[in-house]
Formats: C-alpha cells, structure tokens, sequence
C-alpha cells in the first residue's frame, strides 16, 4: 500500500515511521518543516523509546506532489492545518485514495469531506503518544490503541485492511462502528483537562489535587454531556467526569499536549476543542459558558506569547 503521512511532527513520523518497517509498504512524510525533513532524507527517522532506538530509512519531502498518488492519505497534522494540509493532499488523491483523520477535536472530519468527498474520508482516535526531540528524531513513549472506522458505523473492507496494517505495526488497533462517539469521547476528555492545565500551566496531577480544579474540571464535562445527549451522541464511557480524573491520574506527572504546545510558544489547538464544544452547543440552543471561558482564557493567554 503506498501510504502518506500529511503532518510529520511526533505522532505523524512516529506512526509513518512505524508503517514504514512493515516489509512491503511504501511510506512517505510530507511537513513543510524544512530542517526536520532535510534531517530524515539524510539520515532516516530516529525513532527512540519504546521499541528501542533505531533509523528508519522513509521517504520524506516538503513536496507532496512529489510523492505520487497515495491509497492511504494519514492526516496528523494540527487541527487549525487541516484545511491547508488537504488543500495540498488533494495532489495525490485519486478515486481510489482513502483519507484517515486521527486528530484530535472536532472539525476535521467537516474539513476533509468538503475537500475529498465524504466517501473518501474515514476518522480514528489514538492514544499512542510520540514527541519530537530534535529535527530528524522522535521519541516513541506509548503504543496506546488506536480505533479506525467509517463515519456511517459500518465496518468495511478498508476499515479491516487498516486496522490490520496498524496492529502488523504494533499498535493496539480496533475497528470501530461509533467512531464519532470516540472523537467526541475524546473531545470530552480534552476539554476537561486541556484547557485548564494550559491556563494553570500545571501538570495533570495537579488538576485532581485540589477541589477546586476538580469541580471546574465536572462543570466543563457536564456542560459538554448536555450537548452531546441532545445531539445523540453514544459516548464510550458512563460516568465522563470520572473518566476525566481517572486520565488526569494516568498521566499525573506529564503536562498535557495543550499546555506543552503553549509553553513552547506555538498555538494551540483550543477552537477545535472547547471553541468547538460551544459552536456545538450554539446549533441545538445550549450555552457552555465555562467552555467559553476556558476558550477566551487561552486564545488570550496566546496572545502574551512574545513572537
């Protein structure tokens, strides 16, 4: 299967490099992130952590054109990029091209279908982890699972030969038929923790410490439950605030990927995540100020990040 890789930062490089080490597959990173490709076309992929260290030799180019028509397109790239990245990824679709989104938040999905057609575009969620260290080098610090399924529910044939192509390369892979109540699953659970760790620029244990993070942490998650109920959503987990803490427990001594994007003075991803909970609850008539607030907070924070 000839595979792209559209956005090669941590998780993207990780899982193109991954791919990659499966004999027979053809794989290629795009990124316009001129030093880390140049890096990789020179030397391979230095993929360290879990797994061991070793270079992967991956095709990598900062012209997607040059890659050639692809069955598989894998979007990773940030979400407020996504409607760039498929401006360029249209250059190597074909009718027979399937385009997979494993971001985070909501939007994407909209994204893509305007760009590919909805019969092109299948979703996922992920909670392997990977981060850049240096350009040309990731490190690989969780397998994590990794759910694939069509926006309908239905688990097709491409759906199956996907999940195989990621369990073959180590993943916990899954078919899913409610891969939107993952996506929003996971939205739920980045609303409640994200935000807030960027704003108290404080690692995840420090959410759950204290009653007031606490309940701040069940007024974002309850707000989200309210709209997510009236749009019919099936969440995967009963008790969502729970699910938040128990997260925030799992990763207690990390900073979540919000607050890491922050304090290394990039943007983050805040309008796909609470912007986009309280976009939600505009259409069916429900208010989120708390989302609100955490929004404004952060795009404000954004603001004193010295350019």
């Amino acid at each position: 299967m000839k595979i792209a890789i559209v956005g090669a930062g941590g998780m993207g490089a990780m899982t193109g490099g991954l791919l990659k080490e499966i004999e027979g597959e053809d794989v290629s990173l795009y990124d316009i992130h001129k030093e880390h490709i140049e890096t990789i076309k020179r030397n391979g992929l230095l993929i360290e952590g879990i797994g061991g260290e070793r270079y992967v030799p991956v095709n990598a180019t900062t012209r997607i054109e040059d890659i050639g028509i692809a069955d598989l397109i894998i979007i990773f790239v940030k979400s407020y990029d996504t409607e760039e990245a498929a401006a360029e990824a249209v250059k190597i679709n074909s009718e027979h091209t399937t385009v997979l989104t494993l971001q985070n938040g909501l939007g994407n999905v909209e994204i893509l279908e305007r760009a590919f057609g909805s019969e092109k575009v299948i979703a996922g969620t992920t909670d392997a982890a990977a981060t850049i260290v240096e350009p040309g080098r990731v490190k690989h610090t969780a397998y994590g699972n990794v759910y694939i399924g069509e926006l309908s529910g239905e688990i097709t044939g491409r759906v199956r030969e996907i999940v195989a192509l990621f369990s073959e390369a180590g993943f916990n892979a899954h078919p899913s038929d409610n891969v939107m109540g993952l996506i929003w699953t996971k939205l739920i659970l980045n609303l409640a923790i994200n935000p807030l760790g960027t704003i108290l620029r404080a690692r995840c244990e420090k959410l759950i410490d204290n009653d007031y993070s606490r309940a701040l942490m069940r007024q974002i998650v309850e707000e989200a439950l309210r709209i997510s109920d009236k749009k019919g959503i099936k969440l995967i987990y009963p008790d969502m605030v729970q699910a938040a803490y128990d997260l925030a427990e799992k990763n207690a001594t990390s900073f979540n990927s919000m607050a890491q994007d922050f304090l290394k003075g990039k943007k983050t991803e805040i309008d796909f995540i609470s912007g986009a909970i309280v976009k939600e609850g505009e259409q069916v008539g429900i208010s989120a100020p708390f989302n609100q607030a955490m929004t404004m907070i952060v795009k404000a924070l954004e603001h004193t990040i010295e350019k």
